[in-house]
């Protein structure tokens, strides 16, 4: 009774010293949050931020009772992780660049992690922390350097599979001039959106499963996934608008085709999964 009552209240100091820890975390990166959450709502390409989050702690939940029965001794280690996140913190804030204040706070969090409960609950904990990596908005720099590429990408192939198919039709870059109208693949139908998504769908679905190299394959599967999806539907907004007419390329039409498409990746994505899981 005495030896439980002593793991009691180990465990309240230990709680108590995490809850401290997330208090200032909090705190002190309430302005970088602040912005992270406004880029989430406005930003469609990472609407999925507010349910990473939500999954780390639900992985934590599940795993609550291994976690409690691992021995809790800090190491000194996260000290250092944590300050090199601080110095991030301090780099990006002297340099404007959001990024690195943002992937600071996950340093430091997982340095407080080490130095408070030691590295086998860290490794334990490694997942549900650095999966939110994918809800930090990539810099424009980086951004812009990949929405090009995939534009111009899009455009060539859905070009040529219509002229394959009989129409008359041509590019100029990522334009591309049908008879009744132009058609311009801008950065919305990059594709790069549902890469974003389906990077962190299928990471997800790879932590659930055995093998690491089905894990592998199933996260780069969600490149050409989500390419190959993409330039059907430039390829069928195509077709529609020289059958239909510009009202195809615009408003309801282009939004639900959209999400069309993002529907199937996904379908794909877990047809992949389900077929790799029976291996």
């Amino acid at each position: 009774m005495e030896v439980k009552t002593k793991e009691l209240s180990l465990f309240k100091e230990y709680a108590l010293s995490f809850l401290i820890f997330l208090a200032g975390l909090i705190y002190l990166y309430f302005p970088v949050l602040k912005g992270l959450v406004f880029d989430w709502w406005h930003d469609p390409n990472y609407s999925h931020g507010f349910l990473l989050p939500l999954f780390s702690l639900y992985l934590v939940w599940v795993k609550r009772k291994e976690l409690v029965s691992l021995p809790f001794q800090g190491n000194w280690w996260g000290i250092f992780l944590s300050l090199g996140g601080l110095f991030l913190l301090l780099l990006g804030w002297i340099a404007g660049e959001q990024f690195t204040q943002r992937f600071s706070l996950l340093v430091v969090f997982y340095g407080g992690l080490i130095f408070l409960f030691g590295w086998p609950l860290a490794k334990k904990l490694f997942f549900p922390v650095w999966i939110n990596i994918l809800a930090i908005p990539i810099p424009y720099v980086i951004y812009n350097s990949l929405t090009f590429p995939l534009k111009l990408f899009a455009s060539k192939v859905a070009t040529a599979l219509l002229q394959l198919l009989g129409y008359s039709v041509y590019r100029d870059g990522n334009i591309i001039v049908l008879p009744n109208m132009v058609l311009e693949v801008i950065d919305a139908c990059s594709g790069i959106r549902s890469l974003i998504s389906l990077l962190a769908i299928c990471s997800i679905l790879a932590y659930f499963m055995r093998s690491n190299l089905w894990r592998t394959v199933l996260i780069l599967a969600s490149i050409p996934i989500a390419i190959g999806v993409n330039v059907l539907r430039v390829f069928l907004t195509g077709i529609l608008s020289y059958h239909l007419g510009p009202k195809v390329a615009h408003g309801f039409f282009h939004t639900f085709s959209g999400m069309l498409v993002f529907v199937l990746s996904i379908f794909l994505v877990f047809t992949l999964h389900f077929f790799l899981a029976k291996r």
